[in-house]
């Protein structure tokens, strides 16, 4: 669970906390925590096998996010109607995310979903799309998962594979700060490393 700088209304946490309101009526953040990374691996792990690609516009994405914390939260696949910052970085305003997910997203379906792309095309479409979203940043909480989500089904979709437990968090974590603020060198290295290419061995 990420800790975010909040301006506006704290009503979706419970009162003197920091802790997001949820239906398990959990008021200890580090317990909330760890129900969350329970349920929500799972889910995950169960999504990426048998999510259907299609249709895949910004209303797929939040269903992605509804999937994901549904069972948490009641405000799951909605976008937030609060400013959140993290380490000294705002995000998107609240009033235009609405309207900017579906710019990208169309952008997106343009593209075909990066689908029949040359590799090094791929890892620099790969590479903005994924900061795109990151700075996007539609949901309250759940951002990173949702995100890894939806790009291991879209690189699957596109032919590929794509690892992110081959990779080390705190290294994407510092690409993707990095992207925020400018500079995608390394996450697009990250992602060179951890996107595999389809399998044309042919067996003998």
């Amino acid at each position: 669970m990420s800790v975010y700088n909040v301006s506006g209304t704290q009503e979706d946490c419970y009162p003197g906390t920091r802790t997001l309101k949820n239906r398990f009526g959990i008021r200890d953040q580090k317990q909330l925590a760890l129900v969350e990374q329970k349920l929500v691996t799972g889910l995950a792990a169960q999504l990426q096998e048998e999510a259907v690609f299609a249709q895949v516009d910004f209303a797929y994405y939040k269903h992605l996010h509804k999937s994901l914390f549904g069972d948490l939260y009641d405000w799951a696949g909605t976008v937030r109607t609060i400013t959140i910052s993290k380490k000294g970085f705002v995000f998107c305003q609240a009033g235009v995310i609405e309207e900017t997910g579906q710019r990208r997203f169309a952008r997106l379906q343009r593209q075909k979903y990066l689908t029949g792309m040359p590799t090094e095309v791929f890892l620099d479409e790969l590479t903005e799309l994924y900061d795109d979203l990151n700075l996007l940043h539609p949901f309250r909480e759940g951002n990173g998962r949702t995100l890894r989500l939806f790009i291991t089904l879209l690189v699957r979709n596109a032919g590929r594979e794509i690892r992110f437990d081959h990779c080390d968090p705190d290294l994407l974590m510092i690409a993707t700060i990095q992207a925020a603020q400018g500079t995608r060198d390394l996450l697009r290295q990250v992602f060179a490393e951890i996107v595999t290419e389809p399998d044309t061995t042919i067996d003998a």
